[in-house]
């Protein structure tokens, strides 16, 4: 072999040494970090004809750890929990039941530790990324269950819902969530959190899939599909809210007034209401209120519900904390290491609030009324911000979650689309035993209500996802989204839909060169980084990708000046001095005059 094409060799074998290293140092989470364990449950054969096939039949879905599985330890999101406690002998029911009806169990999900959060954030098991906004929380309790659904690696998922744990992780990853009717679905083989609020639930992306899970789930025979009479409108609600209320509300009433017409339509102050149908609730009122009754009822329901779930968990649990001593997030140890000192009078108090707000929610909504509230209070917080464990962002988010958790009601959490590149949402709630009427009413109203979002967003001239621009953007983060889950053409193709939206911006390019390096393909890496290039001539990133792309193709020299520009642009770039000062010690610059 002669000496040039040994040094070739030598300099292309460096390089993809250089590349590897790259690769290794990079901390990216398989499967956006959804899952804790893999397996697979698989449905029975499909029945011969004329009999019909399995209602589930070619579905996929995962279960938060929460949920028995035979033959595996059940974490509940502590590994101190899972190190304390022996394999389930017995799979979930619901779990049985979904894989009878024909769906194919692949794993269980990541949760809240000890499900007790409702950021989603787990420092023992890691975060799961949120796929539509990953700088930001995905939501709990069950936030592996939404981001698997979100990320659409699996068709559906199970949830457990005390305070909220289906429908904010729904509202924050932008996908349906469904928390039926307080014992409605059986949740035997899960581990208790709060068992007066503890409700089985599920999550998928799509309507038509939250409808079959719940054929399969929901006991009961099922009644005549019934249009809603009533679409009430919760307007004290959506003041809490920091998304425009025009935003949340205006696709749903102009749905409804298509479909059922103006006449169904009704606001009401659900403050107001509460506090005037619920009278037990007054113990609980603030002193502080100042009068504002609307505010103090939902805070006080939001208060309740803390200490009831707080007093519940512990009755639960506190031997084996006690017992075991577990290293505990300090936001989740601060409520659960001490025993709440409540008197009997305080449980029945509470006993009373719950049956008068569920009498009286029925009483409003009846058999055929549905109430439209806000999911969530606000956009996703940021990862770790200092929001998520102060009184008053628990306080709101409880404020909503509230309602449906003590009345023991049905609700549905409905994506409309994003709000400054952040997911919106807006919930349906549906009176207890109403569960098969919500799911009608969703179904009813899916395609309408998609239609008038278009409308309205197309119609508004203040919102920023109406642009092209917006857009784009959030084509961009789907694609850093599956860029970070090592699915390098699944990310080359968001970038695309990016740069079709608005071809004007290098980071599109650049990105997707980045994805084509990954790919190895060096020959789109190097037109895309010479397109970001034009399109921004202080762009590092781009010189530094576009001069990696020529080593592997053995433009040498082409790929030295890269380096050498990228380090003139920025002096204390290490990569571009070491890839700079490697290849002209390999290949001077005069070889190539």
């Amino acid at each position: 072999m002669s000496t040039p094409n040994l040094w070739v060799l030598v300099g292309l074998s460096l390089a993809g040494i250089v590349l590897m290293a790259k690769k290794l140092k990079k901390t990216v989470k398989v499967d956006f970090g959804a899952f804790v364990e893999r397996f697979q449950l698989l449905p029975p054969p499909q029945p011969p004809p004329p009999k019909a096939p399995h209602p589930l039949t070619g579905l996929s879905f995962a279960v938060s750890d929460q949920f028995d599985i035979n033959g595996f330890v059940t974490g509940f999101g502590n590994p101190d929990w899972e190190r304390t406690h022996e394999a389930a002998s017995l799979t979930s029911p619901v779990v049985s039941a979904l894989v009878d009806g024909g769906a194919t169990c692949v794993g269980k999900t990541v949760v809240d530790e000890m499900s007790f959060g409702i950021s989603g954030e787990n420092r023992n098991y890691g975060t799961p990324t949120n796929p539509v906004a990953p700088a930001r929380i995905p939501g709990g309790s069950c936030s592996g269950a939404a981001v698997a659904v979100a990320a659409k690696l699996v068709d559906f998922s199970l949830g457990v819902d005390t305070v909220g744990g289906v429908r904010q992780p729904a509202g924050h990853c932008g996908i349906f969530g469904f928390r039926p009717s307080y014992g409605a679905v059986s949740h035997l083989g899960t581990i208790p959190i709060s068992t007066s609020f503890d409700t089985v639930g599920w999550f998928a992306m799509d309507p038509s899939v939250l409808h079959r899970v719940g054929q399969v789930l929901l006991q009961g025979s099922f009644a005549v599909h019934r249009n809603p009479r009533n679409v009430i409108i919760a307007d004290d609600c959506f003041q809490l809210s920091k998304i425009p209320i025009y935003r949340l509300t205006q696709a749903v009433i102009r749905s409804t007034e298509t479909l059922f017409g103006k006449q169904v339509l009704k606001h009401e102050n659900l403050g107001d209401y509460i506090a005037s149908r619920v009278p037990s609730l007054k113990a609980f009122v603030s002193n502080k209120s100042n009068g504002d009754v609307k505010f103090s009822s939902l805070r006080s329901l939001a208060n309740i519900m803390q200490l009831l779930r707080r007093h519940e968990f512990s009755h639960n649990h506190f031997e084996w904390i006690s017992s075991v001593k577990p290293a505990l997030d300090p936001l989740i140890s601060a409520q659960v290491q001490e025993r709440l000192k409540l008197t009997d009078k305080d449980i029945e108090n509470f006993i009373a609030v719950k049956n008068e707000l569920r009498s009286a929610l029925n009483a409003l909504l009846k058999d055929d009324g549905v109430l439209v509230i806000p999911t969530v209070s606000s956009p996703p917080p940021k990862l770790g911000a200092k929001e998520l464990s102060s009184e008053d962002y628990l306080m709101t988010e409880f404020s909503l979650t509230a309602l449906a958790s003590i009345s023991g009601c049905c609700q549905v959490v409905i994506p409309l689309g994003s709000y400054e590149n952040y997911p919106v949402s807006v919930s349906l709630m549906a009176k207890h035993g109403g569960d098969r009427f919500l799911l009608d009413t969703l179904q009813t109203m899916h395609a309408s209500l998609m239609h008038k979002l278009a409308d309205e967003v197309g119609r508004s001239k203040v919102s920023n996802d109406v642009s092209k621009e917006a857009a784009a953007e959030i084509a961009k983060e789907k694609g850093n989204a599956a860029f970070k889950a090592k699915n390098w053409p699944k990310a080359i193709g968001f970038y695309t839909d990016a740069i079709k939206l608005n071809s004007n911006t290098a980071t599109y390019f650049n990105n997707r060169a980045a994805a084509y390096l990954e790919l190895h393909s060096f020959i789109q890496a190097e037109a895309d980084c010479t397109k970001a290039i034009d399109l921004d001539k202080k762009n590092v990133k781009a010189y530094l990708r576009r001069g990696t792309a020529r080593e592997m193709l053995g433009y040498y020299k082409e790929a030295i000046k890269d380096f050498r520009y990228a380090l003139v642009l920025e002096p204390t770039n290490k990569r571009a001095k070491e890839s700079a000062d490697r290849l002209t010690k390999m290949f001077p610059v005069e070889e190539f005059s």
